[in-house]
């Protein structure tokens, strides 16, 4: 990961290097606000989906009241990474996933051009979004959460949740529900304009590991590790910085954007990651990452040649930022040798590695034929979404 046209420091090191470890813990812990949970809110923030899903990700994430923008983006998120060609060794097909079984049953056509397309991104929006619906009139009447309850109908099938009268006792329906509900508070906009975003108690200690690494060599692909001399790539600076404090971040920068939620350049506070991007309207074009520091500055790791080093954060191809949480880290999903995302799996799939994408025990159809005929009437169903591969971007 490099960073484009990243402007140097050089007279940056000596303004902020003189106690400069006290300014930043101060300014982490003492920082204005008081915290807010993002919980889930109605609309999505702005750049965590690309460009051109925004706008129907909002619109069907709204079709049944246990339906949210953030949840929906969040579940296409964990199945396909927004990639609309991902494709599974099993079959499952685009942004959604859909077996072909449980798309000609319940294939949705999104944007109204006749065709009930599971590789047209809007279809497959569409499809998931009123699948969940209908899964969430199924099991409306079992106790406990409704989210959960919906998301564990879609992960195990509705008969298991009616069985169990909630999230069943599978260690794969849990972490699919546990993950997309923390997943999806880092695509929730605040619940009002410029509400502050809880601080990050582990900030200064990310941060002082990487200040302890300023002046090492970057290497591409470099995880600090000692057959690599102890250099590091942007990632890799930024993945064990987090490490050193207990938070396990995926390894590449579009993937660590979705680690928490996202405050707004004026919010922004000492341990907050910073990205780049080479098209502002789609995160799956971020392609560097740094630490913030304050006054504009972060440590990064930047490009071949260089060396870790402060450098400002204010150039063209600035993102936005992500205040990192222990939960929506551990919640990110994994990907395969190809770079693509793991899925995640059913009951009783081998468990997923990230060399390997997880395998469904069981066709995806044997789900869908458990909701009824009568659907939604504003649109027809869609089906449970498994594992696909994005391309590796960075």
């Amino acid at each position: 990961m490099v960073l484009r046209k990243g402007a140097t420091a050089a007279a940056a090191a000596g303004v902020v290097a003189v106690g400069f470890i006290g300014l930043v813990t101060f300014g982490t812990y003492a920082a204005s606000g008081t915290p807010q949970s993002q919980g889930n809110a109605a609309g999505l923030s702005p750049g965590t989906v690309p460009a051109a899903y925004q706008g129907p990700i909002e619109q069907w994430g709204r079709l049944c009241p246990d339906l949210s923008p953030p949840l929906l983006a969040a579940q296409l998120y964990q199945e396909s990474g927004f990639d609309p060609r991902a494709r599974s060794g099993v079959g499952a097909e685009g942004l959604a996933q859909f077996i072909p079984g449980t798309w000609a049953a319940y294939g949705t056509d999104g944007n109204n051009d006749g065709r009930k397309d599971p590789w047209e991104p809007l279809d497959a929006i569409a499809s998931a979004a009123t699948f969940d619906c209908a899964l969430a009139t199924l099991v409306g009447k079992v106790p406990g959460d409704r989210q959960s309850n919906m998301l564990a109908a879609y992960n195990a099938g509705p008969g298991a949740v009616t069985k169990y009268q909630g999230v069943p006792p599978y260690r794969e329906t849990q972490g699919y529900v546990r993950n997309i509900l923390a997943t999806s508070r880092s695509f929730a906009a605040p619940v009002a304009p410029g509400a502050p975003v809880e601080v990050s108690a582990q900030s200064a200690g990310a941060i002082y590991f990487a200040q302890g690494k300023l002046g090492t060599p970057y290497l591409w692909g470099g995880d600090g590790l000692d057959s690599q001399n102890g250099r590091f790539d942007c990632s890799g600076l930024t993945r064990a910085a987090f490490e050193s404090v207990g938070i396990i971040l995926p390894r590449v920068a579009n993937d660590q954007w979705y680690a928490g939620p996202h405050p707004s350049r004026d919010q922004l506070r000492p341990g907050d990651l910073v990205f780049w991007a080479t098209d502002l309207t789609d995160p799956r074009s971020i392609h560097h990452v740094g630490i913030y520091v304050g006054g504009g500055y972060m440590i990064n790791a930047p490009h071949t040649g260089a060396v870790i080093r402060y450098d400002k954060i204010d150039t063209k191809e600035y993102i936005g930022a992500t205040r990192v949480t222990s939960d929506a880290a551990q919640a990110l999903p994994n990907r395969n040798a190809d770079g693509g995302v793991i899925a995640p799996s059913r009951p009783g799939d081998p468990a997923p590695t990230p060399s390997s994408p997880a395998t469904p025990s069981a066709p995806a159809a044997q789900v869908a034929q458990a909701v009824p005929a009568a659907r939604p009437t504003a649109v027809a169903g869609g089906g449970p979404a498994r594992s696909g591969q994005t391309p590796a971007k960075n």
